[in-house]
């Protein structure tokens, strides 16, 4: 996916600067834009992406009429380094003091994070997320899943409302069934072109994983427009004898489709949006504040929480036994192991993987999908609690936990390893989103 940008020029006409900053911005931005003929500005426009001025002069401020006229947002990159030049900095005020949506990166990377979100809003309006579920609420933990708001058939609305993205339902049950259909042979013969660990799983309970890994696999085939997945997998587990854990981690790896555990698709937007805008690492992970106290261990099956210097400010931050689903690109250690929680069949396995320790970004989408909650955090270190619900669970340690716990949207985060807090400010100026963060 690359931004359409149109080039425009001022009432002044073109000149040599333009044309040679234009020339320099090309195959810089090859791999995330595509220029289309330079215009002046106040004529049509062609369909783009956004309108970006390789030179800004005082023209802008007797144009104002014109470029108030442009509905598409402003990209100022007038230096020859990818960035805005540090004596357009007054004519950007002006333009930002006008309410025009306008982007003045600093850095070449920040020009092209605002390429790639610019292609990815586009890119939304032909996007599917499949999910697969039958009756959501009514199946395991009835008294739990029956509060998530991503059931409802007005966040499936919103989703598309805001994004323009389309989530289609199939039959979990009929999946399951599918699976079963599979051969032990062409399971294995589809395993032999993988090399991951799973030393302790049982060959029925790997042949299990597999055949989830070819049943999904076959339903996404024909439509390209499917590029997120997920599936009632705990509230439904009857539905199959295994979890799609494998099956989300091979399916990143080998064809770049994002997962949502649970088929939160609230998450599944989240990890989409950062994910193709930022090419970073991300997953969707349990948050456990530890002031949640004892409702927190209840639920983890644990009797304390890991010693840490000023636990009110300390989550932690575990799913389905393990940190959760994380493919082996995006990890430090990747080990599939039998499954931990009663929900599921004994025949499941779950993802015992670990994101680098160091710097740490939690993000969400709100239930109204106009604001972005941000927190930059650091992962500390990882606890393990044999025979809990928390075998291996990642330790995060954020500025303010009492603010965090007045500020939730949700028990399910998604996590970015890194601090992005410059390129996700501008990822949220793309999709017109509030940016919450602390």
């Amino acid at each position: 996916m690359k931004a359409r940008l149109v080039p425009l020029y001022f009432m002044s006409g073109r000149n040599n600067e333009f044309d040679q900053q234009l020339e320099t911005l090309k195959p810089m931005l090859a791999e995330v834009a595509e220029f289309s003929d330079p215009v002046p500005l106040g004529s049509q426009l062609p369909e783009a992406d956004a309108v970006v001025f390789p030179q800004l002069l005082g023209d802008a401020f007797k144009q104002i009429d014109d470029l108030r006229k442009i509905h598409l947002p402003l990209v100022i990159v007038t230096s020859e380094f990818g960035t805005v030049a540090m004596w357009d900095w007054e004519i950007v005020s002006f333009l930002k003091g006008e309410g025009l949506t306008t982007f003045a990166p600093y850095n070449l990377e920040l020009t092209k994070a605002i390429c790639k979100s610019l292609a990815v809003k586009r890119d939304l309006q032909k996007t599917k997320f499949l999910v697969f579920q039958d009756n959501p609420g009514e199946g395991f933990q009835a008294d739990i899943f029956k509060r998530f708001y991503w059931w409802e058939d007005q966040c499936i609305r919103s989703i598309k409302d805001k994004f323009g993205i389309t989530i289609e339902k199939r039959s979990f049950k009929e999946l399951g069934e599918a699976a079963m259909q599979i051969s032990d042979q062409e399971s294995q013969d589809v395993w032999k072109n993988w090399n991951l660990k799973t030393e302790g799983i049982s060959q029925q309970a790997l042949s299990s994983a597999t055949k989830i890994y070819i049943a999904v696999k076959r339903e996404l085939e024909g439509d390209s427009m499917i590029k997120g997945v997920g599936i009632n997998c705990l509230n439904e587990s009857h539905f199959s004898d295994t979890t799609p854990c494998l099956a989300w981690s091979m399916l990143f790896e080998e064809k770049g489709i994002l997962w949502a555990c649970e088929a939160d698709t609230m998450s599944l937007t989240t990890m989409y949006l950062m994910q193709k805008s930022l090419n970073v690492p991300i997953m969707m992970s349990n948050i456990y504040p530890f002031l949640v106290g004892q409702a927190a261990l209840k639920h983890e099956k644990i009797e304390s929480f890991p010693d840490a210097i000023d636990p009110e400010n300390n989550l932690l931050i575990v799913h389905c036994g393990y940190l959760g689903v994380l493919p082996p690109s995006f990890s430090t250690k990747w080990q599939l192991r039998p499954k931990v929680l009663t929900i599921v069949d004994d025949n499941a396995t779950a993802i015992d993987a670990r994101l680098p320790v160091g710097d740490l970004t939690l993000v969400k989408l709100d239930h109204t999908f106009s604001k972005l909650m941000v927190i930059k955090g650091k992962l500390e270190d990882y606890a393990q609690y044999p025979g809990s619900d928390c075998r291996n669970g990642a330790v995060v340690r954020i500025n303010d936990g009492h603010k965090l716990m007045t500020s939730f949207y949700s028990h399910h985060i998604c996590l970015i390893t890194g601090h992005w807090g410059s390129e996700i400010a501008n990822l949220t100026k793309v999709f017109d989103l509030e940016l919450e963060e602390f």
